[in-house]
This record gives C-alpha cells, sequence and structure tokens, in this order.
C-alpha cells in the first residue's frame, strides 16, 4: 500500500489522503472558530485499509492545533471520536 499524507485542501474545503492512485477526501466547512465535518468519502479500490481512520486522525490534530471547536455532522467523525476519548474534549 502506497501511504500518502493527508493535506488540508482550504480551497476545496477538503482533508485529502491519496493511496494507490485513489483520493479519500473529509470534507469540512470552516465558521468562525469551529470546523464543522459534512462527510467522508473513501473510494471503494482502499477501503477497509484504515484509511478513513488515518484521515480523520489527521484532521482532528489539525484541528486541535488551530484550537478549533469540531462539529460531527459525518457519522463517521462521530463515531471515531466516540471510539478515541482524546478527542472528545474537541467536540462542540
Amino acid at each position: 500500500m502506497a501511504v500518502g499524507t493527508v493535506r488540508d485542501n482550504r480551497a476545496e474545503q477538503e482533508f485529502e489522503l491519496d493511496i494507490d492512485g485513489h483520493r479519500a477526501i473529509a470534507a469540512y466547512q470552516r465558521e468562525g472558530g469551529k470546523i464543522v465535518f459534512t462527510h467522508t468519502k473513501v473510494p471503494k479500490a482502499i477501503e477497509g485499509r484504515g484509511v478513513a481512520s488515518k484521515l480523520i486522525r489527521a484532521a482532528l490534530d489539525a484541528a486541535r492545533d488551530e484550537r478549533l471547536k469540531v462539529v460531527a455532522q459525518c457519522e463517521f467523525v462521530a463515531a471515531y471520536i466516540e471510539r478515541h476519548p482524546e478527542y472528545r474534549d474537541l467536540v462542540q
């Protein structure tokens, strides 16, 4: 598996991760001091490899670095935070 680096594409309002020629994204909207995660998409070709978890972990770490509060409209992001209590302090 060719593992890429998570990028914050602010122009598209997406965190992106390219793996084996496929792009996974976590879409968001910034609203003042918060970031609203709206949806996560992982292409079928790279599902089941922890791609979404790596993507969301990096996105949440970036939110923490920028002192943003997180609104998890995306079910995957909400479930990830539930499974990883170290991120619960970010939730608004």
